[in-house]
């Protein structure tokens, strides 16, 4: 007897003992019957239903990867203006963790706001003026002047803002959010990532961020390319028409079946519903891509050129995924890590997503998916009120966010740091907090929401208590 026999399951054992399974089998893969069984089927969520009513449908999360500077876009300090160049107070660093400048502690000046400040909207919003068309929807968003992170360097902090620890291998909160909810859509990926660079340093980011960790590979997100094929091998290779590619798909899942009856491994579920996905897709993602039948003004708006792979075409394209049933839409600029320049590079990344931004929020509200689909704009964290050279260094005590519809009340500013924009003093908002007010605008109680692992509850805030940031409900 062979090593391998002796781990021979009971389930192995009746299922290979019984009489004809093989030929039972072979047959169903042979007459096709088995395709894709239940694992292709459209998931549902968990969450049959919810904890209280829900005000959001799907999220569209404007990621500024590299911790754009809230001192030059949503933070106004007057009195750092005013310290300007002067000697950093002691009492603001003393014992604080800092990333870059740590060897700098005696010999830190201040750098006040390199941009003007205007009131926006009927609820004069104090927004930057490098971002003049976020401020055309002022009236429409919320702003967080008050979030703290954990982490200070950038890939443990996206990992942090994505997942709620800075550990890998924990589900990001749009696998938790499909895990929990299901999809609207049977032909796309329910969560779906666009990425897009300039302005500044192309910060790396990694697939982790999106990544399902310890739940089925099924909710992990699917990158899209905005330039060329947008899914790889979305296109059949000559030759390959519809009909023998079906068949491709039916053989493998109905062989991925067989297997799955003797081992039941919820990966082989997954891969059976991928395969059934990645076919579908081949149908969807060409219309979805294919934005000859918007109007100009709607590229007028955006500032849109389709194909060009900027964020402003990235922004069209996730409205169009938005209206397709897509639940998590994740949208990447990596152009905000200003160790230096700081002026001109946060005008010039601000130039590139500003509009864009803007023009989700107006497009959204035109059609009537403003007040069920949740716009979460900002970064990994924020930047230091010390000077870097002609930049700031990265800054987790106090930073800035917006949110806008799904159940956000438009208008309203929440939270404050201090003076000089270094802590978070004024009703203080936690990355966890974030998350649990995400759950929230689902019909989520974060604490009802867990998934057991390695015998242990874990949940997207993890075991630390949260907060849903009320103030900022409509």
């Amino acid at each position: 007897m062979t090593p391998a026999d002796l781990q021979i399951t009971r389930r192995s054992f009746l299922n290979r003992s019984s009489a004809g399974i093989g030929s039972v089998a072979l047959a169903s893969l042979l007459n096709n019957e088995l395709n894709a069984d239940d694992s292709a089927k459209k998931w549902n969520g968990v969450i049959k239903k919810p904890h209280h009513p829900a005000k959001a449908k799907r999220v569209i999360h404007l990621c500024m990867a590299g911790g754009p500077s809230h001192l030059e876009t949503l933070d106004y300090k007057p009195e750092l203006a005013k310290m300007n160049g002067k000697p950093m107070p002691q009492s603001f660093t003393k014992g604080q963790p800092i990333a870059q400048l740590q060897g700098q502690r005696n010999n830190l000046k201040v750098l006040g706001p390199q941009h003007e400040f205007k009131h926006f909207g009927k609820s004069g919003q104090h927004i930057s003026s490098i971002l003049p068309e976020i401020g055309s929807v002022a009236d429409d968003i919320a702003i967080v002047r008050s979030m703290v992170t954990e982490q200070i360097n950038h890939d443990p902090a996206h990992t942090f803002m994505n997942t709620g620890t800075q550990i890998s291998g924990r589900p990001s909160m749009g696998s938790w959010l499909l895990y929990g909810l299901g999809a609207e859509t049977e032909n796309l990926p329910g969560y779906v990532v666009l990425t897009s660079v300039g302005g500044g340093q192309n910060q790396p980011i990694a697939a982790r961020q999106w990544h399902s960790g310890f739940l089925p590979s099924r909710f992990q997100g699917v990158p899209f390319h905005s330039k060329g094929d947008p899914v790889l091998y979305v296109t059949n290779p000559k030759g390959v028409n519809k009909d023998d590619q079906r068949a491709v798909v039916d053989t493998v899942n109905a062989l991925n079946g067989i297997h799955n009856q003797k081992a039941e491994d919820p990966e082989i579920a997954a891969r059976i519903a991928q395969y059934e996905m990645a076919f579908k897709m081949q149908a969807s993602v060409p219309g979805l891509m294919d934005v000859s039948d918007e109007p100009q003004h709607i590229l007028d708006l955006y500032g849109a050129k389709p194909g060009d792979g900027s964020f402003a075409s990235n922004c069209l394209l996730a409205r169009r995924l938005a209206e397709r049933g897509v639940r998590f839409i994740q949208l990447y600029h990596r152009g905000w890590d200003h160790h230096g320049g700081i002026k001109n590079a946060s005008k010039n990344t601000a130039g590139l997503v500003d509009r864009g931004s803007a023009a989700l929020i107006k497009d959204l509200k035109e059609r009537g998916m403003l007040e069920d689909t949740l716009v979460i704009w900002g970064g990994e964290f924020g930047r230091t009120p010390m000077a870097q050279g002609n930049g700031r260094d990265h800054h987790i005590k106090g930073f800035s966010m917006w949110m806008a519809g799904g159940g956000i009340k438009g208008g309203t500013s929440h939270g404050a740091t201090d003076e000089l924009g270094y802590n978070s003093v004024k009703d203080i908002v936690h990355v966890r907090d974030l998350h649990a007010t995400l759950l929230h605008l689902f019909g989520i109680d974060y604490k009802k929401f867990s998934h057991k692992f390695q015998g242990l509850d874990y949940r997207l805030t993890g075991v630390k208590p949260a907060n849903v940031i009320n103030p900022i409900l409509a």
